[in-house]
């Protein structure tokens, strides 16, 4: 349990005293932009099951045995969905001729992902757990703000450790 206490610490400090205490307080680890990519994908989804787990076990009040299930279940959607709305939206970019990701843009795209995870997720919620659409939509409700913090906080964090190459002034190598 002490990790959402190292985070919470860490950001605090962040906030306060500014990015040069990150590079003081992390060595940091310059990667190829796929391993980056790989390694992010990898510690934010398992950190993500484990982390829903506990709140699907509060919502729902059931145990690690019905829970954690479903939290593969719905992260394995999720990567899936990702997947194929960011091809479909990167096409629908290119056949629009959308040079620039403006406010509005990202505004769009972030209610059709949410909005389609929505629409997948809550019969998987309502078979699950035997609920109602109002309290399978409250379940999502609740994990799509803790996923707002959540992606935040780990995306910043994680930028703070592994570096990009360009990022990082004393790289003098890429692993």
């Amino acid at each position: 349990m002490a990790l959402p206490w190292i985070i919470i610490i860490l950001v605090f400090h962040t906030i306060r005293d500014g990015p040069a205490l990150c590079y003081l307080e992390f060595p940091l680890i310059t990667l190829s932009p796929l391993k980056r990519r790989l390694l992010y994908a990898v510690v934010f989804e398992i950190l993500a099951v484990i982390l829903s787990t506990i709140i699907l076990m509060f919502l729902s009040g059931s145990g690690v045995q019905e829970s954690l299930p479903l939290a593969i279940v719905i992260s394995g959607v999720a990567v899936l969905w990702n997947y194929l709305y960011n091809t479909l939206f990167e096409s629908w970019e290119r056949r629009q001729q959308i040079m620039e990701r403006t406010f509005r843009i990202r505004t769009l795209h972030t209610l059709g992902f949410e909005g389609g995870l929505l629409i997948f997720c809550l019969p998987i919620y309502m078979y699950w757990f035997s609920v109602g659409p109002w309290e399978a939509f409250l379940m999502e409700t609740t994990l799509v703000v803790f996923f707002l913090v959540y992606t935040f906080v780990f995306t910043f964090i994680f930028d703070k450790i592994f570096t990009l190459h360009h990022q990082n002034p004393y790289a003098d190598a890429t692993l």
